[in-house]
């Protein structure tokens, strides 16, 4: 028979005995189980912290001890009033926590232009609230492969996964706007400000003032989502958006 974990041995043990020792059975095991969840999450809290995401080393540590907590008040907070035709259910406080994060992490998504953002730090704060759950629970195997799992995720295969080239990878931007007008720092804004970076390959003035710029934005945000709210600039006359190997024009917009 497999063995149990702390919370279901403790459970059981007090089943057969009647009588619980509350230092010598769960606190020594509640601080365990929820300085695991602490250390745990401060890992995931410092890979967001270094990152300078919103949700940073605080959040994470806060949101994976307190459901460590919650599933700690709900394994052992009720356990002295059980007896005959009471029933204790662990499961119901630790349930309301899943709803609980859903709220928090919507805080930390927001939505610029067309751009979502957060939706990573929102998950880690998920991940978080698991962990601690597992932790608080007294599946500290699952907690910490939990964790390791996230970060490899996250420090490892995230950055591969960003090198893989997407349709825009070989794609030029080439604008066209009046000259003087300061058309070039608002267009660089928007761009900076959609999470991309902007890398001018060329310009080339013309005698009716106006300006062809070539320029290659690389970021998670598609060409397709960009390429509208540069339109919207005053003083931009075309966009045309190319592949730099054959110079085949692939989209124009005028």
């Amino acid at each position: 028979m497999p063995q149990s974990t702390p919370s279901f041995r403790f459970l059981r043990h007090q089943a057969d005995n009647g009588s619980v020792d509350w230092w010598t059975d769960t606190s020594l095991l509640e601080l365990e189980l929820l300085a695991l969840a602490f250390v745990l999450c401060a890992l995931i809290g410092i890979e967001r912290q270094v990152r300078q995401k919103a949700a940073g080393f605080r959040t994470h540590v806060l949101v994976g001890t307190g459901s460590a907590a919650f599933t700690l008040v709900s394994s052992f907070g009720f356990a002295h009033i059980l007896g005959d035709g009471v029933t204790l259910d662990p499961s119901r406080i630790a349930a309301q926590i899943v709803t609980g994060i859903g709220f928090l992490g919507a805080g930390v998504i927001f939505t610029r232009r067309d751009v979502v953002r957060g939706l990573t730090t929102a998950a880690t704060v998920w991940v978080s609230a698991a962990v601690g759950m597992a932790a608080g629970a007294g599946m500290a195997s699952l907690a910490i492969g939990l964790t390791a799992f996230h970060l490899i995720a996250l420090v490892v295969v995230g950055p591969l996964v960003a090198r893989i080239p997407t349709q825009d990878t070989n794609r030029v931007v080439r604008i066209v706007y009046v000259d003087g007008e300061g058309v070039l720092r608002r267009l660089l804004e928007i761009a900076s400000k959609s999470g991309l970076s902007a890398f001018i390959l060329s310009t080339r003035r013309t005698d009716d003032g106006l300006v062809h710029l070539d320029v290659r934005f690389k970021g998670r945000t598609p060409l397709h989502v960009l390429v509208p709210h540069l339109h919207e600039v005053d003083g931009v006359r075309a966009v045309h958006v190319q592949r730099d190997a054959d110079d085949d024009e692939e989209e124009s917009r005028a």
